[in-house]
């Protein structure tokens, strides 16, 4: 699924099922729970804590989490996130064309 297709599907959604989209700032609290979520996964699969028992270990679902709300996020403030990419990468390449492969910290 491209990311303008994504957009409108999850602008489709909220339209349908969830009446309106949460305010800015409440879909950025949900934003960082959201991430909270994907750092609990990360921290028990790849840190060192382990899962409780019952606990939830689906990290494909909670990235999924994340994006929709980054969706939500882009849509209600008018953000094409198709082209916002496309600079964002332009951007890093030409700040950080040679930066990483001349990094001793991980080329050496």
């Amino acid at each position: 699924m491209r990311l303008s297709e994504a957009q409108r599907k999850v602008d489709e959604w909220i339209k349908k099922y969830g009446v309106r989209y949460f305010d800015e700032m409440t879909n950025l609290a949900i934003l960082t729970e959201e991430v909270g979520e994907v750092a609990r996964i990360m921290a028990r699969t790849y840190g060192q804590q382990s899962f409780k028992e019952g606990e939830k270990q689906s990290l494909d679902d909670e990235l999924a989490d994340v994006l929709w709300v980054l969706i939500c996020i882009a849509n209600q403030t008018g953000i094409d996130l198709t082209e916002a990419l496309k600079k964002n990468i332009d951007k890093k390449t030409k700040r950080d064309y040679k930066r990483h492969k001349e990094n001793p910290k991980i080329n050496g």
